[in-house]
């Protein structure tokens, strides 16, 4: 077990290194010129904002600006926002707890309705419950996430008046984010238990089981969805990084105070240190959740342990 935390662990430095260039290099692909975005408004001088561009270090070439944001890196200094001032890490911080509010919250949502939905329909396929989990299935896909949560806001927000829309005051604030981020996921899930129940329900084991009087609550829970659990879970830990992405859109829609409407903000703005430092926190927070997910893997099925020969 050690040497296959050891191997996960490996692997994931080189694609943390990956994302320490991708997040410095894409602030500096966007057109405009942090300084002059900094000065808006006050009719700045070329000689303001050359002087501007010499004091925030952003006359000096692309390879120094790298050396000196993974030197920061290296001491845990993701650098000062260019808009007010603080530390780019205390901000991130401070704003991480409700972005990832709303992702586990989005993901209770996939998991509440994904997985009834889909082993209603592995069980009976044909049935009242396959036919209610095909439409969940069917609509999430079909339906884009932003735009459900503009048709959930007009719903119950505007019309009906039972839940709030905009800030993050408490739980119910938390309800229509979560529900509009996770209905697609959950789509995603139902369409996989169903998927892998089924096939399962017609492997050889299950025939065996049943032969010898296994019941079919026994023989769906110990063994059929038993075998479906290792791709479900690491097809969550992929959805995972998605939601985290997705939350940044949703947080806009409905006013949270989030990673992602901030890291918003902050491309407008051109704050470069804030951009990257959003960037690597939400490619970090990626990396190690997949890394739980395949060391969990790794804890149900002994077998992934085992390294890949050639």
């Amino acid at each position: 077990m050690v040497g296959f935390v050891l191997r996960r662990v490996l692997i994931a430095i080189p694609v943390l290194v990956g994302i320490s260039i991708v997040s410095f290099l894409i602030i500096h692909l966007i057109p405009g010129n942090p300084a002059q975005a900094m000065l808006f408004g006050s009719n700045p001088t070329p000689d303001q904002v050359a002087a501007l561009e010499a004091r925030l270090g952003l006359d000096q070439p692309l390879y120094v600006q790298y050396g000196r944001y993974i030197w920061g890196l290296l001491h845990g200094d993701l650098g000062t926002s260019f808009v007010t001032g603080r530390n780019v890490a205390d901000e991130l911080w401070s704003r991480a707890p409700d972005t990832f509010a709303l992702s586990g919250a989005a993901l209770v949502v996939a998991v509440l309705i994904g997985v009834p939905a889909g082993i209603m329909g592995g069980v009976a396929p044909g049935s009242i419950g396959d036919r209610i989990g095909r439409l969940v299935s069917v609509s999430g896909v079909a339906i884009p996430y932003f735009w459900l949560a503009l048709i959930l806001t007009l719903v119950f927000a505007v019309q009906l008046q039972w839940l709030p829309a905009v800030g993050s005051q408490g739980l119910t604030y938390l309800i229509l984010p979560a529900v509009a981020l996770g209905w697609g996921y959950a789509a995603v899930l139902t369409r996989l238990i169903r998927g892998r129940l089924i096939e399962e329900y017609h492997a050889e084991y299950v025939r065996t089981a049943r032969a010898k009087g296994a019941g079919g609550s026994r023989v769906l829970f110990n063994h059929a969805l038993r075998n479906s659990v290792i791709p479900t879970v690491t097809m969550l830990g992929l959805q995972i990084g998605n939601i985290l992405t997705g939350a940044a859109v949703i947080e806009v829609i409905f006013g949270r105070p989030g990673l992602g409407s901030y890291l918003v903000n902050s491309i407008a703005a051109k704050n470069i240190p804030v951009v990257q430092g959003a960037v690597l926190f939400i490619g970090v927070a990626y990396v190690l959740i997949n890394l739980v997910v395949d060391l969990a893997i790794g804890v149900i099925d002994p077998r992934t342990r085992k390294p890949v020969s050639t």
